[in-house]
């Protein structure tokens, strides 16, 4: 099942990002971290998720809708800034104090760190990474992607990478997004010890499942090795507790055979004409030719059925007909 949430708010910035970068760092709690720093993104976010423990601000929770917040959070710590109380019934803890008091005084009222040993924090599950490619062109790889994705995470914790040159997401979710994965990237590599802190912002959702956006300027994806993605891969997993991370691959990345092979499961979509066959017989000669038949034997090729109708919202990937052949592929071959 996903992990419990934990969410940090305070419009100070400069605050918010030393309080989630110690705990991250020093105290590791099994819960998934989110950050923010603006009272409306939080109160959009506790829409879709319930928030086990809240560690707000005192002028950050003025801002929120009272009583909608408490339905969607289990606790509620605020970070008094003020000589006086607003709501005798919440725990106040002192702002002005270093995070290891506060992060104490916090622990000593959570309720659900029982069976907690904080030194099995650094433990991680490995994820499974499931791969989603084919050299054959609008075969609605990223449609299915998705649907998979969104699948899984009724059920486990999931997050999805898109590696498109020109994926169209701002567009088609009429948003505009302030980081991507090559600001995630950037971090990584130059300032690894702060990529944890970056992915709490960096981090959507959609239909329940995670996604970090793709890149804003393609250019971008073909400096990085394939190395450098993997060992991005590992951080990303170790950081957000992921089970599943799902991977929709283009030929915009240098590093797409390591990537390949790197997944417990791969899958590619053909399609019966003439010019699909032959695409995927050259790339299937390249796997044999360098020696990556490891690639071909995870590979699952899917050749779908011809569907009336698919879902114009990608927020309602679940619903549909591709939704019900995507179900029976978890049931038969990743749940196997």
């Amino acid at each position: 099942m996903n992990q419990k949430v934990m969410a940090i708010c305070d419009i100070e910035e400069g605050y918010a990002f030393r309080m989630a970068e110690y705990l991250l760092e020093k105290v590791k709690l099994p819960y998934t971290l989110h950050l923010f720093t603006a009272a409306s993104e939080l109160e959009k976010f506790a829409g879709r998720e319930q928030i086990a423990v809240l560690l707000i601000a005192e002028n950050a929770l003025k801002l929120l809708k009272q009583e909608y917040i408490r339905q969607q959070v289990t606790q509620i710590f605020v970070l008094q800034e003020s000589e006086h109380k607003e709501q005798d019934d919440l725990c106040y803890i002192s702002k002005y104090q270093s995070p290891e008091k506060v992060v104490q005084l916090m622990l000593e009222y959570v309720t659900d760190l029982a069976d907690w040993n904080p030194e099995n924090a650094g433990k991680e599950t490995a994820a499974r990474v499931i791969g989603i490619y084919s050299p054959i062109k609008r075969c609605l790889q990223t449609s299915f992607a998705l649907t998979l994705g969104q699948i899984l995470a009724k059920e486990h914790k999931v997050l999805y990478l898109n590696f498109e040159t020109c994926s169209g997401f701002g567009r088609l979710l009429k948003k505009e997004f302030t980081e991507d994965i090559m600001d995630a990237m950037y971090y990584s590599i130059s300032a690894r010890e702060k990529l944890g802190l970056r992915m709490t912002s960096a981090i959507q959702n959609i239909g329940g499942l995670d996604y970090i956006p793709p890149t804003q300027y393609s250019l971008g994806l073909k400096e990085v090795t394939g190395r450098q993605w993997m060992d991005f891969l590992r951080d990303v997993e170790a950081i957000g507790g992921y089970e599943y991370i799902i991977l929709d691959l283009g030929e915009g990345i240098q590093g797409l055979f390591d990537l390949l092979k790197n997944c417990c499961k791969i899958y590619t979509i053909t399609r019966d004409d003439a010019f699909a066959r032959a695409k995927l017989e050259q790339y299937e000669q390249i796997l044999k030719f360098n020696d990556m038949e490891d690639i071909a034997h995870k590979t699952v090729k899917c050749r779908f059925p011809k569907f009336r109708e698919l879902p114009e919202d990608l927020e309602l990937m679940t619903h549909g007909e591709l939704a019900a052949y995507v179900r029976s592929i978890i049931k038969e071959d990743i749940y196997e």
